[in-house]
C-alpha cells in the first residue's frame, strides 16, 4: 500500500490564492476560510471535503479507498 500524502495545495476558486496545508487524518474538513480574500470554501456537490474539491491531493480517506470516507 502506498503512503498517504498529507499535504495538499488548496486553491481558492475566487481569488486563486494557493496555500499548502496539512490535511487531517481523522476527520474531513468541510469548511476553510481563504487567508487571502476570506471566502468560506465548502465542498462542491458530490465531494466530501474542501481538499477533494479544491486541493491538489484528495483527502487521506479517499486516498486509502474508503467509499464513505466522511460519512
Amino acid at each position: 500500500m502506498m503512503a498517504l500524502q498529507l499535504e495538499s495545495i488548496l486553491t481558492c476558486p475566487k481569488c486563486d490564492h494557493a496555500e499548502t496545508l496539512t490535511m487531517p487524518t481523522d476527520a474531513c474538513q468541510w469548511f476553510y476560510e481563504c487567508t487571502n480574500c476570506k471566502t468560506l470554501l465548502k465542498p462542491k456537490p458530490g465531494d466530501c471535503c474542501v481538499f477533494c474539491s479544491y486541493g491538489s491531493v484528495p483527502c487521506p480517506p479517499k486516498q486509502s479507498g474508503e467509499n464513505n470516507c466522511c460519512g
